[in-house]
């Protein structure tokens, strides 16, 4: 496979992000993921240019792959890369690399979890199992992962890859876990963070260690990075709790209550089943419905609403992004350092 061209377009989450901000009493955070774009911009292009991509001899396997990669996606761990980076002596190739393989592993796993959860779209097009078949899909996400570990391994610093090995066993667990749990509506709000630490936190928190260490800051200083890192991941999923119970389809890419509909309990819904015993009932039927209706949505969201459960998820997000800034207040005063606090802002007001 062979580079992409550089991009020369602000990157495309930076973009969502000043757009949705125009309007909402939100331009001071609007002014300031302008000036990250500014910041970072450059370093994502890069890594946009040196992802991988089709060579006109390209496999199935690397079809697969690419039929994802080419969707592009938010780039966020990427982002968290290049800037943790920058909070030390800058964003190099090794950075980029690192960038590179961070965005790899998380193209794996999202390859891998369309299989498990029969998903038919992904990034608001056909999915790679559905375009291309189930063993694709596997052997794509595989290849990726082979990828990522190699660009890991030869970027350096040596530490780093059995860190990252220990991050995708924690992610393999994780997702043991939830596939545990599904269908199961007597799933605790522990075992709910038991899940996102593995399945969602433990990469963030690997790329913003990994983007310290090749800025070459000392150990401790990236091991803060990572609590950023992970208070960030925990604030991102609970996010992305709520996009799937009240999200655009058009900005996420995903039908709405796809997560209820393969069986896994987001936040707000274990929080509503705590307060009121009786929405039990109404989940299962709703779980056992072939599409749910209209007048499914609407009980749903009611009793969300009524038990304040969109409310105080999103209040656990504002909690995170808090803890992950008082992480990065403790670094050097910079402008990366300011970037990471722009991103944890900007977490909660994402529109996909």
């Amino acid at each position: 496979m062979h580079p992409a061209p550089v991009a020369t377009e602000p990157p495309d989450l930076l973009r969502r992000l000043q757009s949705l901000c125009r309007g909402r009493d939100l331009d001071t955070l609007g002014a300031r993921l302008t000036e990250l774009a500014e910041l970072a911009g450059g370093d994502l292009a890069r890594v946009e240019a040196g992802m991988p991509r089709l060579s006109p001899d390209a496999t199935t396997v690397e079809r697969g792959a690419s039929h994802l990669l080419e969707r592009g996606g938010k780039k966020l761990r990427p982002l968290c890369v290049a800037l943790a980076a920058r909070t030390g002596t800058g964003f190099d190739e090794r950075g980029c690399e690192l960038a590179i393989a961070v965005e790899l592993v998380h193209a794996a796993t999202l390859l891998h979890d369309d299989v498990v959860d029969l998903g038919e779209t992904r990034r608001g097009a056909p999915s790679s199992r559905m375009v291309f078949g189930n063993a694709v899909s596997i052997f794509a996400g595989d290849w990726l992962l082979i990828d990522a570990l190699r660009r890991v391994r030869n970027a350096g610093p040596p530490d780093l890859l059995p860190r990252l090995l220990d991050t995708i066993e924690e992610m393999i667990f994780a997702e043991s876990l939830q596939l545990d749990r599904r269908g199961k509506l007597d799933t605790t709000e522990a075992q709910w963070m038991s899940i996102v630490k593995g399945k969602t936190a433990a990469l963030f928190s690997w790329a913003l260690f990994a983007g310290g260490r090749s800025g070459g800051l000392e150990v401790a200083q990236c091991e803060t990075l990572a609590t950023y890192g992970h208070h960030l991941g925990v604030a991102f999923q609970a996010v992305d709790d709520l996009l799937d119970l009240t999200g655009d389809p058009e900005r996420t890419g995903k039908a709405l209550f796809s997560d209820l509909r393969e069986g896994k309990l987001t936040y707000p819904l274990i929080l509503s089943l705590g307060r009121e015993p009786e929405f039990e009932a109404v989940l299962e039927e709703v779980c056992r419905a072939p599409e749910p209706s209209v007048d499914d949505y609407r009980r749903v969201l009611a009793t969300l609403d009524r038990t304040r459960s969109l409310e105080d998820c999103r209040s656990l997000a504002h909690e995170h992004v808090a803890l992950a800034k008082r992480a990065a207040l403790s670094l050097a005063p910079s402008r990366a350092r300011d970037s990471l606090l722009t991103v944890a802002d900007a977490t909660v007001h994402r529109p996909a």
